[in-house]
């Protein structure tokens, strides 16, 4: 995956993202899902092609969780499916791998708890070795660039270890090396977004639902009136 590069490599603009994403996907998106995945990728891109971008597993189950939170009643899981990989198509990367990593990480998660979570360092392991790298790399030693799905993925670890007590989080971010003010800060972000696209939905699904009716009710009338 992408990591060091040197100093002639030019990376594609935003727009080109963009475009690439649409090429891939050319079927209209409802705009209730539309805005918030243009907005992911524009952000994933000036992520993406930082210079001290280096992609891992961590980050990888962090997008995997908001895109499919995001996507959750999406009309058609084959579309949902395609939009995603369009998507990280789009940013020159594997989808496949964003999805066996998050996976792999998501397992790993559900064996913990709060101490072995953050204990990591003194065990051995792949998840374990994925953890300490990011940790050496988070302290200077290599290529690391926090973000906001990094947050969300450490989230989503103490989530599936069910390691609820707030400072298991103080500790992981410690031995991460990771900031956790601004750990909380994205994870507060994260939150908003989700509560305002639930209530979209909502709103979503109460229009759906009045149009149908309304229309169910259209095609009686005539039938009503055949009676007479």
């Amino acid at each position: 995956m992408f990591g060091g590069r040197t100093d002639n490599y030019i990376p594609p603009t935003v727009a080109e993202t963009k475009m690439n994403f649409l090429k891939s996907y050319k079927r209209p998106i409802p705009s209730i899902y539309s805005t918030v995945l243009q907005e992911l990728l524009v952000q994933q891109h000036l992520m993406r092609y930082k210079r001290t971008y280096q992609y891992d597993p961590v980050f990888a189950l962090g997008f995997v969780t908001v895109y499919d939170q995001l996507m959750e009643g999406y009309p058609s899981n084959e579309d949902r499916d395609a939009i995603f990989k369009a998507y990280i198509t789009a940013l020159n990367e594997d989808p496949e791998q964003y999805r066996a990593d998050a996976q792999k990480m998501e397992e790993w998660a559900r064996s913990q708890n709060g101490n072995s979570l953050v204990e990591f360092s003194s065990r051995d392991g792949e998840i374990e070795a994925i953890l300490k790298d990011i940790s050496e790399r988070a302290q200077g030693k290599g290529n690391f660039s926090y973000s906001r799905f990094f947050a969300v993925g450490l989230f989503r670890l103490l989530e599936l270890a069910n390691a609820t007590e707030p400072t298991v989080l103080d500790k992981l971010c410690a031995a991460l090396n990771i900031n956790k003010r601004s750990v909380d800060r994205d994870l507060d972000v994260y939150r908003n977004i989700l509560s305002k696209l639930v209530q979209a939905k909502e709103l979503l699904k109460e229009y759906v639902e009045r149009e149908k009716k309304k229309r169910e009710e259209r095609s009686e009338t005539p039938k009503s009136n055949e009676a007479d």
